[in-house]
């Protein structure tokens, strides 16, 4: 028997030293000289140097968040110094929970910003190809106004407040007087500026072009609109997630925060985690602001979704813009088949005009484009814009919930004990939290720790902003993709620009001659890589945090290792002690 109580005084003694280092479920009270030494060596990583830790337990009157029952081991400039603490680690964990996503939407709004612009330039180049190749007479003068134009096009898709109609009328009324002078009567003198002015001025009179240029206008305005509201919505997406990034949060927030984090060390107990249900308490009143953009977010990406699935045909820029040679071609071509007609109504309007040099229906033989020239490698859809885009979306979607998951990510990263046994509970170490419910004017709500208050002024426009492009983006209302073969009758018209018969729309583009696909190879021309999964340092770092529940600041002794919760502790040692006595006995 002398053995057997000899071991359970044994437990008994080591369950006690055990209790004192978690905190045991009562209200603990550094006591001795030295009862201070331990929080003393944990300040001091927070604030090396430091020597405002008392040497032995003081009453800490002075104290307004930590406020003892007994004595303590904190004084008040410890006390602002952890409240700094607990601030800065609520903004490291906000920005490395918004780590992956802010990740994934700078480098997709910087990759199809740049892969726009590589559209544009191969849009211009297949131009200015098809102007050197079977214009040769006009083709150097008919470079500037291509220039001018894809130029115009680029400033429409960052934002400028330009015209698609007026671009394209511009261009059009620049390219006539070329027209009229080098293909309509070649070999002569140069039109006088009066000329020049009345031929600018008689091209949308007397529709030169045919239907072209309101084809043109149809395509690229509404291809146009579709990307330029697209890079609206990802840049505003980099604006929500840097705001709530760098939020700055509430007095009350602040207090709770260090009541939560740092009041235990004050009663020396360092190894004390908060209880998980009290940390989600605490969060919901520090976040309650940025979680109303939940719904907003989620409507964002919603409609962001519906703006991808109809960016197809004369909504898709890369599909109009790299076809957009061909209908400037045919533009030309039909002037030329409609050339006794346009030159008899262009004499009566701007005087006698040149005799010409060749019949109406005589064609050079390079008038159409060769097979070989503008030729393109044909490329699987996989590598098109638009399967970048649903890749983007797919990845958007499972960040769906960013805003409402924010609270349980912080308490799963900071340590909370998930059970809620032998944690602290914001006062003292209890063997199970049970929140208290607090009645708030008709509302009952659990705890009291942070007063609700509405979102801060910050928070409101950035709400109004998603609002905003929200109802941007529905406004759309772009068609959704059909099953092949099946076009509706408005979508052909539509597709087509209203191009009837007698406009002879369509009449350079007979068999044989080529169609740039908007299939653009743009990968091999960018310096990135749309895919994330195995090249961000940064992810590896949200890896390691999620294994174990550690935190990003290395400085907090909170933080410093990641270990089995009090009770696991308590079982296994009581396990290891019973097998020990029962031995002896």
């Amino acid at each position: 028997m002398s053995g057997s109580g000899g071991a359970l005084l044994l437990l008994a003694a080591l369950l006690l030293l055990l209790l004192a280092l978690l905190g045991a479920p009562a209200s603990a009270q550094p006591t001795g000289q030295d009862a201070c030494r331990p929080v003393r060596a944990a300040f001091q990583v927070l604030q090396p140097g430091a020597k405002w830790v008392p040497e032995s337990p003081v009453p800490g009157s002075d104290l307004q968040v930590c406020i003892p029952k007994g004595s303590t081991c904190c004084s008040r400039k410890m006390e602002e110094k952890y409240q700094a603490a607990a601030r800065l680690s609520m903004e490291q964990l906000l920005q490395s929970a918004s780590m992956e996503l802010k990740f994934l939407v700078i480098q997709n709004a910087a990759v199809f910003q740049e892969a726009f612009e590589i559209v544009v330039r191969h849009a211009r180049n297949f131009t200015n190809s098809m102007f050197r190749s079977h214009y040769r007479s006009m083709g150097p003068r008919a470079l500037k106004f291509v220039g001018e134009l894809f130029t115009d096009v680029s400033l429409y898709i960052l934002g400028s407040d330009l015209s698609v109609n007026d671009m394209i009328n511009e261009f059009f009324d620049s390219l006539f007087p070329l027209v009229y002078s080098h293909l309509l009567n070649p070999g002569f003198p140069e039109p006088s500026v009066e000329m020049v002015e009345c031929l600018r001025a008689a091209r949308r009179d007397l529709k030169v072009f045919g239907n072209y240029p309101k084809m043109m206008m149809t395509q690229v305005s509404q291809s146009l609109q579709a990307t330029r509201a697209f890079l609206q919505a990802l840049n505003l997406g980099i604006e929500v997630i840097n705001t709530t990034d760098h939020l700055k949060f509430s007095k009350d927030c602040g207090r709770a925060l260090l009541k939560m984090w740092y009041c235990s060390h004050c009663q020396g107990l360092l190894l004390a985690k908060p209880c998980a249900s009290y940390c989600a308490v605490v969060m919901q009143g520090c976040l309650a602001g940025i979680i109303e953009i939940d719904n907003h977010w989620r409507e964002y990406i919603r409609a962001l979704e519906g703006l991808t699935k109809g960016m197809h045909g004369i909504y898709d820029m890369e599909h109009v813009l790299l076809n957009l040679f061909s209908l400037v071609r045919d533009a030309v071509i039909y002037v030329q088949k409609n050339e006794g007609k346009v030159s008899t109504t262009l004499s009566r309007l701007c005087g006698h005009t040149q005799q010409r040099q060749y019949r109406a229906a005589h064609y050079p033989g390079d008038l159409f484009v060769d097979n070989k020239v503008l030729k393109t490698t044909r490329i699987e859809q996989e590598e098109t814009l638009s399967s970048r885009r649903r890749e983007l979306i797919t990845k958007l979607k499972s960040h769906g919930s960013f805003y409402s998951s924010l609270p349980e990510y912080i308490c799963s990263h900071s340590s909370a004990v998930q059970n809620d046994t032998l944690c602290w509970n914001g006062q003292e170490v209890v063997e199970r939290y049970s929140p208290q419910i607090t009645k708030n004017g008709a509302k009952a709500q659990p705890g009291n720790e942070v007063k609700m208050k509405g979102p801060e002024p910050v928070i409101s426009q950035i709400i109004d902003k998603l609002k905003h492009i929200n109802q941007l983006l529905k406004g759309m209302a772009l068609p959704r993709r059909k099953a092949p073969g099946k076009t509706s009758e408005k979508e052909e018209e539509e597709e087509s620009g209203d191009c009837d018969d007698e406009d002879d729309c369509g009449g350079g583009s007979g068999d044989g001659e080529l169609r740039v696909r908007n299939q653009l190879r743009f990968l091999a021309e960018l310096a990135y890589d749309l895919d994330m999964d195995d090249t961000s340092a940064n992810k590896q770092l949200l890896n390691q945090q999620s294994k174990g529940g550690a935190t990003i600041s290395n400085s907090d002794p909170r933080n410093a290792a990641p270990c089995p919760g009090p009770a696991v502790a308590i079982t296994v040692l009581l396990l290891l002690l019973l097998g020990h006595s029962c031995e002896q006995c």
